[in-house]
């Protein structure tokens, strides 16, 4: 009765009911989208074929975009042009001093930055879509296009690239007027979305007697325990003390209290696996559709379960997880601000030497944290890969879904306390990825 009444409590707040239902409109407008097909193409005898040919690589890609790709409907390009875009703007920061200097100029700055990546996804989404309307045209010999030609593969790309425009308007919208970041939710959505059609190909496979009910109980025994896991590891803090010293402001005395500096072991949460997704998925997803040799030996290379692949995924999970942990939390701003307002951490003397123990101990968990990422991406897909799993779902889609669930139920979670209101979780509360 607790976490019914819990529920309910959401409903009895007129901002958060509002904004609940707000983002479950928007999804649905999402969800809608991903059902209209783009103009001059026979999306149900493409997807069939493209599945069939695609293996792996287009069942990976089609998980991102809830099915859209595969069908080429106007969301086929779904969000990650967005994400890539972010990135070469994250990363530019820190090599052009020009845009570094804008990242730290405030609100202003960042409305500068968001406009820019904007132009970008515009850009990328234009190259990506021209790459598949050309190749559609030379796949089977054009027997999935009504009229080829420039006049389709202009139309292919305002629509597809407009698709795209259209997902980042609706993730903005979310993180401005919603529940949750806007942009990770239109990701889940995707995925869920598959969730039933993947539970009903596994129970007729289940029934043809082609799975055995044993390998079936263990795949969701692992599921179930890799859930468990990424919920413990995303709850998991490294709790720093930090003594406050006792000061004398008029008549009142303040400070003497001890607390702690909470550093989660998963400081950038699920953007690595989704930002090296993307990066992987913008060259693949091009080369997938051109029927030209030597880019589809690149786009089997590039395919889940390979060598280079993992390889690839690996490597540029830590780099990401180090990049953006030290994009949202810098030590020599929490060393200064303990400096301050008179706190220091126990045996260690404030300034310098306090922001360079806070590194030290969050580059440690960084690591950490980079390879609890890389064991739940990876592991469960060799696993998929090595047991011949017929569907495509791994350990990437499992964080992304838990991670963005436990993002949004902290969000609600604080509306609920703020109010005086009895949160989901009586004992401990659900926290977001606070540094």
């Amino acid at each position: 009765m607790g976490g019914l009444s819990s529920f309910q409590n959401i409903f009895r707040i007129e901002e958060l009911k509002k904004r609940l239902l707000f983002t479950l409109g928007l999804l649905a407008v999402y969800r809608i989208g991903g059902h209209i097909p783009t103009p001059g193409i026979n999306g149900e005898q493409l997807s069939k074929f493209l599945l069939q040919r695609g293996g792996a690589i287009m069942g990976f890609f089609d998980m991102f975009a809830g099915g859209a790709l595969s069908k080429v409907t106007i969301f086929a390009l779904g969000i990650m042009p967005y994400i890539s875009a972010a990135i070469i703007l994250e990363l530019l920061t820190v090599v052009v001093p020009a845009i570094g200097k804008m990242a730290k100029e405030g609100e202003e700055g960042r409305k500068k930055i968001v406009k820019y990546t904007r132009y970008g996804t515009v850009i990328i989404s234009a190259i990506q879509s021209l790459g598949i309307a050309v190749g559609l045209e030379g796949m089977a010999g054009g027997a999935f296009i009504q009229h080829p030609g420039w006049s389709f593969r202009l139309m292919t790309m305002l629509t597809l690239t407009a698709g795209t425009a259209f997902i980042m308007w609706l993730g903005e919208q979310i993180t401005e007027r919603g529940i949750g970041n806007g942009i990770s939710l239109i990701i889940f959505a995707g995925i869920v979305s598959r969730f039933p059609s993947a539970i009903g190909a596994t129970y007729r496979l289940v029934q043809a007697k082609e799975l055995s009910l044993f390998f079936l109980l263990f795949l969701i025994a692992v599921v179930i325990f890799v859930i468990g896991f990424i919920i413990y590891v995303e709850r998991g803090q490294r709790k720093i003390p930090v003594q406050y010293a006792k000061r004398v402001v008029g008549r009142k005395m303040y400070g003497g209290q001890s607390t702690h500096l909470p550093l989660k072991i998963n400081t950038s949460g699920v953007i690595p696996p989704i930002f090296a997704s993307s990066i992987i998925m913008f060259p693949a997803t091009v080369a997938g559709f051109i029927q030209i040799p030597w880019v589809q030996s690149i786009a089997r290379e590039l395919a889940p379960g390979t060598i280079f692949y993992t390889l690839l995924y690996i490597s540029m999970i830590m780099f990401f997880s180090f990049f953006y942990t030290a994009v949202v939390f810098n030590p020599v701003d929490v060393a200064d601000n303990l400096k301050k307002y008179g706190g220091f951490i126990p045996g260690i003397r404030p300034g310098q030497k306090t922001s360079d123990y806070i590194y030290r101990v969050l580059s440690r968990l960084t690591f950490a944290g980079g390879i609890y990422l890389c064991a739940v991406c990876i592991l469960p897909e060799i696993l998929i890969q090595r047991f011949n799993v017929p569907f495509y779902f791994g350990g990437t889609s499992l964080l992304i879904v838990v991670g963005v669930a436990l993002d949004t139920i902290s969000q609600i979670e604080s509306h609920l306390v703020t109010r005086s209101y009895e949160g989901f979780l009586k004992k401990s509360r659900v926290r977001g990825r606070r540094g």
